[in-house]
């Protein structure tokens, strides 16, 4: 959530970071309308308790004098009950805004680059370079179907179109990818989690998934429980409404889960194969950091996730998201993509984001600073998307023969 005294005390400075990100002008306007009533009855209800406490001093003064004090007590008993419908109204106002609040992006940085999508995004660097078919390169789901690695058509009868079935070499180069990645970041110093696939109301709301973005999330029928569409969330919920030691930041973890979407705003797109399913595999990671730390931070999170993909011999690319490719919680995203040589292009296989104080101000994380408690910073990034990288390995180690080579460093996992 956005700190709101920020946004009052620089309205026009932060609103103009905030059209980075695409929030409607309504919004906007009525944030600002509510502001400038909140100020007029903050002001009125401070009046209210100076007179009171002006006028409850005269009472030793007038048993002192011997006067009649029938009409001050009136008087200030009548104020006390303006005083108290006063404060009704702040609250209210207060509360009002709380509830704006939690549908608001956080505030992108500075760096953040002014754009609509993703086509206004800035290419950071290459990493490998692609390799050169001397055959036409297959695109994975024929790949998936040719070598009976994907079936497609019995996933939509267990479930629905986007859910598909992995099979043979396939299933057992997935479990392969999982194991690799969980090692890879715990050698990077990233400590492994187990966490539950169902989190709770409060758990979506500390991360940002509620109440925006309730419609692409599957809910548990009769229960405020919800599957999860990422392992951020209950990793990040672990230290929900605590103050941690300054001593034991940064708390860098990583964890596999499988994520659950409905892709509500996806219709049309990815239709043919894996790349975009409701259920799909992820390690990802996520620190807690202080302040001053997450940028180094965010820098060994990028490292991180492009070494792995390195040491898988996968050519890819780091992007600097636009305002407007930008996610709600994120201040600053760098997209990891990777090279399909099937599809001729790069595409998503990690984003690395620092959220700053937004999630931590929403779940109530903080940390003891010498004697005040101040909120820590959240950062996440996928390390990898596991159907992804498996879409990667099959379309760059294809042969000539349709066969699929295994690289090495996956190779004592399988």
């Amino acid at each position: 959530m956005i700190d709101l005294k920020k946004l009052q005390n620089g309205f026009n400075e932060t609103a103009d970071k905030l059209r980075k990100k695409k929030i409607k002008e309504e919004v906007l306007k009525e944030l600002q309308r509510l502001f400038v009533v909140l100020k007029e009855q903050r002001s009125e209800l401070e009046k209210l308790q100076a007179q009171q406490n002006k006028k409850s001093k005269l009472f030793p003064l007038y048993l002192k004098e011997k006067k009649d004090i029938s009409g001050l007590k009136k008087e200030l008993e009548e104020n006390k009950e303006n005083i108290s419908f006063k404060q009704k109204i702040v609250n209210e106002i207060e509360e009002e805004l709380e509830i704006y609040a939690l549908n608001i992006p956080n505030i992108p940085d500075d760096g953040v680059p002014i754009g609509k999508d993703e086509n206004d995004n800035l290419e950071i660097k290459k990493v490998l370079e692609p390799r050169v078919f001397d055959f036409k390169a297959k695109e994975h789901w024929e790949l998936g179907e040719d070598l009976e690695w994907i079936d497609f058509k019995r996933g939509v009868k267990l479930a629905k179109s986007r859910f598909s079935v992995l099979k043979n070499e396939a299933a057992k180069l997935e479990r392969a990818l999982i194991n690799y990645m969980l090692d890879f970041n715990t050698d990077k110093g990233f400590k492994e989690v187990s966490v539950p696939y169902i989190v709770n109301k409060d758990s979506m709301t500390g991360t940002g998934q509620l109440p925006k973005f309730a419609d692409d999330l599957f809910k548990i029928e009769n229960e405020e429980l919800y599957l999860i569409p990422t392992a951020e969330v209950p990793l990040t919920n672990l230290y929900r409404d605590e103050i941690l030691s300054a001593e034991i930041l940064p708390k860098l973890m990583c964890a596999y889960t499988a994520c659950f979407r409905k892709e509500a705003g996806s219709a049309g797109r990815d239709t043919r194969g894996i790349i975009r399913q409701h259920q799909f595999d992820k390690v990802e990671l996520v620190s807690i950091t202080k302040p001053e730390q997450s940028d180094e931070v965010f820098d060994k999170m990028l490292q991180c996730a492009s070494d792995l993909l390195t040491s898988l011999g996968l050519p890819h690319r780091l992007v600097l998201l636009c305002g407007g490719d930008l996610g709600f919680s994120a201040a600053k995203t760098v997209d990891l993509e990777v090279w399909l040589p099937g599809q001729n292009r790069y595409r998503e296989i990690s984003s690395v984001s620092n959220t700053r104080d937004f999630q931590a101000r929403r779940a109530k994380i903080r940390y003891k600073d010498g004697k005040k408690n101040k909120l820590v910073h959240t950062l996440n990034g996928s390390s990898l998307a596991v159907g992804r990288t498996l879409i990667a390995i099959m379309e760059n180690y294809q042969q000539a023969d349709g066969s699929i080579q295994i690289p090495e460093v996956l190779k004592k996992y399988i």
